[in-house]
C-alpha cells in the first residue's frame, strides 16, 4: 500500500495550460501516472499532452471522475481554485504555489478541515508512491525519478521540497526504499504537517519505518513529538534536523522557518524528538544506517 496517492488516484490539474501545469502534466506522464483532466477557465476543449482541458472542475469531475486536484495557479488564485475543487466534491488537494496569502491559507485549511478534506501544501513539490503514482514534479525529470524513489518499507515526509528528493536518493542508495514520499510544504500554514502525515504512515501496513526531514523554525516537530509520546505512533522514526550549524544572520527561505521564543530551535527539536524515542541522524549518510538498525536489518542488507 501507500498513503495519499496510488494506482486509483485520478488527478485534475487546475491551471493546466500554464507553464507550471504543463510541466507537471509531462512529469506525471513520464512516471506513468498521467492526470485524467485539466482545468483552465476559457480554455475548455483544448488538449495538453493528451489530457483534456475543461472550463470548470465540476465539468472535469463529471467527465472523468477525478478525485484529486493539483492546484497549479499563482498564489493569489489558490484560494479560489481550492474552493472550486471542494465545491465540485473533491476532497484531496495538492497546492504547489509558494507564499499563498496567509488569510487565504487559513480559510482553505479551516474549510477543508470542516468538510474532511486532505490538503498537501502550499509550497509542496509533490507526492510520490514509487511504482504507483507521482503527483506533481517531485524527483525532477524522468531519467532521475526512478533512481531517487525506489519501492521499500520507509515512509518519507519532509518540510523541504528539494530535500525530499535528496533524502529519497539517500534512502534508495542506502539499500532501502519508500512506500510514499511527501513534500509537506514550506509555507507558514500548511494542510498536512507531521501530525497529520505520521498517523497515515502508522496505519499503512507496508510502511515499517518513517523518516522525517525537519528544519529549525515553527513548532511542527515539537507537536509531532507530543503525538508520538501519546502512543498514536508506534513505528520507528529517524529524523534529520536542518539548522544545526547556521551562520550568523542566515535565513531559511521557507515562510514556516520562524523561531519562536523557547521553541523552534535546533536544540528544542532534538530534545522533543529524542524524548519521544526518535533517532536523530547527525548527517544524511546516517539515515539509512539508522533506519536499517530500527528495522533489525544488517547494514549491508537490501530492504524492499
Amino acid at each position: 500500500m501507500s498513503i495519499l496517492v496510488d494506482e486509483n488516484t485520478r488527478t485534475v490539474i487546475q491551471g493546466a495550460t500554464g507553464q507550471g501545469g504543463r510541466r507537471f502534466i509531462q512529469r506525471m506522464i513520464d512516471f506513468g501516472s498521467p492526470p485524467v483532466a485539466g482545468v483552465t477557465p476559457g480554455k475548455g476543449g483544448e488538449v495538453v499532452e493528451g489530457v483534456p482541458v475543461f472550463d470548470t472542475v465540476k465539468e472535469a469531475v463529471e467527465a472523468t471522475g477525478c478525485n484529486f486536484s493539483s492546484i497549479n495557479v499563482p498564489p493569489a488564485l489558490v484560494k479560489d481554485a481550492a474552493f472550486e475543487a471542494f465545491d465540485a466534491g473533491i476532497r484531496n488537494i495538492f497546492m504547489y504555489a509558494e507564499r499563498v496569502p496567509l488569510h487565504d491559507a487559513m480559510e482553505i485549511m479551516s474549510y477543508g478541515d470542516e468538510i474532511g478534506a486532505t490538503m498537501v501544501g502550499p509550497n509542496s513539490p509533490g507526492i510520490v508512491s514509487p511504482g504507483k503514482y507521482r503527483l506533481g514534479g517531485l524527483g525532477g525529470d524522468k531519467e532521475y525519478v526512478a533512481e531517487i524513489f525506489r519501492q521499500g518499507p520507509v515512509g518519507l515526509c519532509s518540510r523541504s521540497g528539494g530535500m525530499t528528493s535528496t533524502l529519497g536518493y539517500t534512502i534508495s542508495q542506502g539499500g532501502l526504499g519508500m512506500t510514499t514520499a511527501v513534500g509537506l510544504g514550506g509555507d507558514a500554514i500548511i494542510g498536512s504537517p507531521f501530525t497529520k502525515i505520521l498517523p497515515m504512515f502508522e496505519d499503512d501496513p507496508e510502511t515499517r519505518a518513517i523518516c522525517m526531514f525537519c528544519e529549525i523554525g515553527g513548532t511542527m516537530e515539537e507537536e509531532a513529538a507530543e503525538l508520538i509520546k501519546s502512543g498514536r505512533i508506534t513505528k520507528p522514526i529517524v529524523a534529520f534536523i536542518a539548522g544545526r550549524q547556521t551562520l550568523p544572520g542566515f535565513r531559511f527561505g521557507h515562510a514556516g522557518a520562524l523561531v519562536e521564543k523557547g521553541r523552534g530551535t535546533y536544540e528544542s527539536k532534538v530534545e522533543a524528538l529524542t524524548s519521544a524515542g526518535v533517532a536523530i541522524a547527525k548527517n544524511l549518510q546516517d539515515i539509512p544506517v539508522l533506519l536499517k538498525r530500527a528495522l533489525g536489518m544488517d547494514e549491508n542488507e537490501e530492504g524492499a
